[in-house]
């Protein structure tokens, strides 16, 4: 690990970026205490992830993973007691359009 002072790291900031892309960490002083890390990051994924499930020949989607859910197993959901009504703000309304009103004009 490295410590530098501020002014150090200004005057070899490419010398330190060239160390930290070696895998050392460089950590940036203020009067002698550390306040920023100087460090590589990890290489972007070249590859595509590998999305095979876990065991070959088993799958994590059944048939009835593209079924409807039940009454039962929505309320279950949404955190519902059989039988409970629904509120307000929960019900399906339907909304008509206001009626055009015109603006009324000053007179002169």
């Amino acid at each position: 690990m490295i410590m530098v002072n501020i002014y150090e790291a200004k005057a070899k900031l490419s010398e330190y970026v060239e160390a930290a892309g070696r895998g050392e960490q460089v950590l940036i002083c203020k009067h002698n205490r550390p306040v920023a890390e100087l460090r590589a990051i990890e290489p972007a994924r070249a590859n595509p992830r590998d999305l095979t499930p876990m065991y070959p020949g088993v799958t994590f989607a059944t048939a009835g993973f593209f079924e409807p859910l039940s009454a039962d197993e929505i309320d279950a959901w949404e955190g519902r007691a059989r039988g409970d009504v629904l509120k307000v703000a929960e019900e399906r309304a339907s909304y008509s359009p206001k009626p055009h009103r015109q603006k009324s004009r000053p007179r002169r």
